[in-house]
């Protein structure tokens, strides 16, 4: 038997459904990264020495995991990197490295961030990562349910975070083989805390590890 509270609630949850598939038609499409164009990228280290690596150096003989962070001081930012970094003994086990680009360094919000990412961290300056189109949200932030029981479920379990730094430009994670397996996994945020499924990053790891063998 349907409740006056109930029914207000179903109401309430298909029009959030509604209003979030059509703000889906106004965000940018993503396209398919050219995995040239990040093997070139120039990423540099952050900490105290600043070097400069071409990206492909970071995963060409081991093949990587690599999150590309929309904000570091993000609290669906800093859950994500806690998620990932809770792979790293798996990881390790099949010598797989695990590192962030970020698209700015800005200084103590990084410090802060590696208490979350326990990967590297390196300064994507090109934003290559993020392409190659630039997918932003803006006032659909405030619409869509999805960003708002991210938001509520990364409170709950005891995440805070900032606005400090350019945070609307969407990130996503890649798994990238060593040689020439390519682009194993690759996902791209559709909304803030879009995370990645943490199972499918293992299975593109162990799918590497397997083609290596």
């Amino acid at each position: 038997m349907w409740t006056a509270q109930a029914v207000l609630k179903a109401v309430g949850l298909f029009v959030a459904e509604l209003i979030s598939s059509i703000t889906d038609w106004f965000q940018t499409k993503a396209a398919w990264a050219d995995l040239r164009v990040l093997e070139d990228t120039e990423l540099k280290t952050t900490g105290g020495v600043h070097e400069r690596y071409k990206a492909k150096t970071l995963w060409q003989k081991t093949g990587a995991v690599v999150m590309v962070v929309r904000r570091p001081g993000s609290l669906l930012c800093r859950e994500e990197a806690t998620e990932l970094s809770s792979l790293l003994p798996q990881l390790q086990d099949m010598e797989v490295p695990l590192f962030a680009v970020v698209k700015e360094n800005i200084g103590r919000e990084l410090d802060t961030f590696k208490k979350y990412f326990t990967g590297r961290v390196y300064v994507d300056q090109k934003r290559n990562f993020y392409g190659p189109v630039l997918r932003k949200m803006f006032l659909s932030i405030f619409l869509r349910i999805g960003v708002w029981r991210s938001v509520w479920r990364a409170y709950r379990r005891g995440f805070r975070g900032n606005l400090r730094g350019e945070g609307l430009i969407l990130g996503g994670v890649f798994v990238i083989g060593p040689g020439n397996q390519g682009i194993l996994l690759e996902h791209r945020e559709k909304e803030f805390g879009d995370k990645v499924n943490m199972l499918a990053v293992l299975t593109a790891v162990r799918k590497m590890q397997k083609n290596i063998k």
